[in-house]
């Protein structure tokens, strides 16, 4: 008897394991030299969830590449919505979406910027501005390949009257700048100074670095290189979460699902053309891979690399409704 308990045991252990490693394979599979698709339709439809007027979610499906995502559009020409970046105070200074979304009486949290988990506590990759209060300055320079480039990556930042707006950033003492377009940088050909004469004060209450930018002024401008995302996991396919805007100041946030059989990831090109499809004036990558979560009404709505927890992340996005 007990060795036919034992021989039960090993046969649910192996059957288990290939459940969790079969849509590993399949991924592995349809992702390995995948080319970057030109045309997305997703079949976008709203999504039923109990959310206030004004803030409409989407779900979207593509079962021929394959791609599952989330989008919410949020309207800020209406004065009882607002969005806010958000920063963890626990002690390691990180939480979960849900945690950020329970904690604020936000509506919808999505994660944020990057950050550096590995440290105790954690500490964000980049400028981070909360509630007026610079948190944490804007990188100046990062070594890549052995060379030292200075660089304005892309920020996502909230003026005072609440709209948003999305440009390459820097920091100087205790102030934020913006360009026109990034600094110039190349693999092998680094920047060697951030020009802060030819910028300009960026006056927003809120800021949060990420990148690369995904479209600026109405087209699709992806400036990895500029930005020095070149040889990272960045630049490939992944899970992804981005943010951008309307001309008629709609707030587009969006998440896409990656490492699983039913949603490969994307490509930052590929995101891009998905937040075209919205209409998007300017739009920013943000933090994904494992970390591209969504949550609203209380549920987490994707499945963050193909599991059904969050990750704790250290930056979010929230979205508030004010009675």
């Amino acid at each position: 008897m007990a060795q036919k308990n034992f021989k039960l045991r090993k046969s649910r252990i192996i059957i288990n394991l290939l459940r969790f490693l079969i849509p590993i394979f399949i991924c592995f599979f349809n992702c390995h030299n995948i080319d970057v698709e030109k045309t997305i339709p997703m079949n976008w439809t709203e999504f039923d969830i109990d959310l206030p007027k004004g803030i409409i979610v989407y779900q979207g499906q593509n079962k021929q590449i394959p791609l599952k995502a989330w989008a919410a559009k949020v309207d800020l020409n209406q004065d009882n919505l607002s969005v806010r970046i958000l920063s963890s105070n626990d002690k390691d200074r990180k939480d979960s979406p849900m945690q950020f979304l329970e904690s604020t009486g936000a509506r919808i949290v999505m994660n944020g910027g990057y950050f550096n988990a590995d440290k105790n506590p954690a500490q964000h990759v980049g400028l981070l501005k909360t509630k007026g209060f610079l948190e944490e300055p804007a990188s100046h320079s990062v070594y890549r390949d052995s060379e030292r480039y200075f660089i304005t990556r892309g920020a996502l930042g909230i003026k005072f009257d609440g709209l948003i707006d999305i440009g390459w950033c820097s920091t100087k003492n205790d102030s934020i700048f913006e360009w026109d377009r990034p600094v110039t940088n190349r693999p092998g050909f680094p920047n060697p100074n951030i020009p802060f004469k030819t910028s300009k004060y960026w006056n927003v209450r809120d800021a949060i670095h990420a990148g690369p930018v995904l479209i600026h002024d109405g087209k699709i401008n992806i400036t990895v290189e500029d930005e020095v995302f070149f040889n990272t996991p960045v630049a490939g396919i992944q899970p992804r979460s981005s943010i951008g805007y309307t001309d008629d100041n709609q707030l587009i946030i969006m998440v896409v699902d990656g490492r699983q059989a039913d949603s490969r990831g994307v490509y930052l090109e590929e995101l891009a053309i998905m937040m075209m499809q919205f209409n998007c004036k300017e739009a920013l990558n943000l933090d994904g891979g494992g970390s591209s979560a969504i949550v609203a009404d209380s549920r987490l709505l994707n499945r963050p690399a193909g599991r059904t927890n969050q990750r704790e992340v250290m930056s979010a996005i929230g979205i508030f409704y004010n009675n």
